[in-house]
């Protein structure tokens, strides 16, 4: 791949422009509003002037409401030998193509699974995608070049190739990105109203569940309408174990014992099957989870204190798989959980004991 048109700069179109600009590929730059194609130029993300001729690869990045269209307009206009969107729904713009009567030989459908919080060009960068699966949807009609110029967009981007289904793709995302976004946005709802008092003691659970509830509210709209059945056949079920729950809670209130016994097993249930699905949650690199020991350090709140801490793992020959901070209510402090290997953790603790730090036990 030698050139290629980027339509739609906000995060996903501007971070694969990013890191295909710095692989050598001379990359064009589109958007509806042009200020924000002119941003994403400045960043480095490539030229926001159009192409002379047809590019390799033209990118979609716009939502997915709208990527039927964006792309019919492109392949009418024969902007590129291939053409790729990068839309989180894959099914239902594949069927509108279709509907359109395009020759659909050129193009293939595309997910990285990567993002952030954060919108718009400002927010990119070129190391988005590094290690996160890439999901390509491919059909019998899909010519071998297109494919192979997706597969080496993939490669640029430093992502992991991932071939499915467009539907089986949907429902999957719908599990593992759609809905836990939904149950995110509810937990932190109930926070909105919440007393000072009561919220002023949030730690880092309540930040783990509530952070993708900080995202975009119009962005999710336009996922979620393009989703919505997968989507509400899970929150159906998530629905049904909320009822149960609930009806466990209300029977451990019971003054009779029986009824207190049910309440128990009801939530514990609840709990083992939580459990249970979390450990299927890949680990470090998309490999198997692997359990961890926690080496915990009090650290101030000061310019430095992490590169130190990291720089003393470091001497003592300790890898870090992985690293939280929980910062302190009220005070200029926090606890940094260094995660790794169970055998490490005591060399780690004992290293950095000797260079000062606190070790919370």
């Amino acid at each position: 791949m030698r050139t290629a048109l980027v339509i739609g700069t906000g995060l996903i179109g501007t971070s694969a422009a990013l890191a295909l600009v710095s692989r050598g590929v001379i990359v064009h730059l589109a958007d509806h509003d042009p200020e924000q194609a002119r941003t994403a130029a400045a960043l480095g993300a490539g030229t926001d002037e159009a192409p002379e001729g047809p590019v390799d690869l033209a990118i979609i990045a716009a939502p997915p409401a709208y990527v039927a269209g964006v792309l019919a307009d492109a392949m009418r206009q024969g902007v590129a030998r291939g053409y790729l969107d990068v839309a989180s729904v894959k099914g239902g713009p594949r069927r509108e193509l279709e509907a359109l009567g395009l020759d659909l030989a050129s193009y293939i459908g595309s997910h990285p699974m990567s993002g952030r919080e954060k919108s718009g060009p400002l927010a990119a960068t070129g190391d988005l995608f590094e290690g996160r699966p890439w999901v390509l949807t491919p059909t019998r009609d899909t010519d071998t070049e297109v494919l192979n110029l997706a597969l080496e967009l993939v490669s640029h981007c430093r992502a992991v190739p991932v071939v499915m289904d467009a539907d089986a793709h949907d429902r999957a995302v719908a599990l593992v990105s759609h809905m836990p976004h939904l149950v995110s946005s509810m937990v932190a709802a109930r926070l909105e109203n919440a007393e000072e008092a009561a919220v002023r003691l949030c730690g880092q659970g309540i930040r783990d569940v509530t952070r993708i509830a900080a995202s975009d509210p119009g962005m999710w709209i336009d996922i979620l309408s393009a989703n919505p059945g997968p989507v509400a056949d899970l929150l159906t079920d998530v629905a049904a174990d909320l009822e149960e729950t609930v009806q466990a809670l209300r029977s451990l209130q019971s003054s009779d014992e029986a009824k207190r016994r049910e309440g128990v097993t009801g939530v514990e249930d609840v709990l083992r099957r939580g459990n249970a699905g979390q450990v299927r949650v890949p680990g470090k690199h998309g490999s198997a989870p692997r359990v961890y020991e926690v080496v915990a350090v009090l650290i101030d709140d000061q310019p430095g204190q992490l590169a130190r801490i990291f720089a003393d793992a470091g001497r003592a020959g300790v890898n870090i798989e992985d690293v939280r901070i929980e910062h302190a209510t009220g005070q200029q402090a926090g606890l940094v959980q260094l995660m790794v290997e169970p055998k490490a953790a005591p060399v780690l603790s004992a290293a950095l004991r000797e260079r000062g730090w606190a070790i919370r036990q």
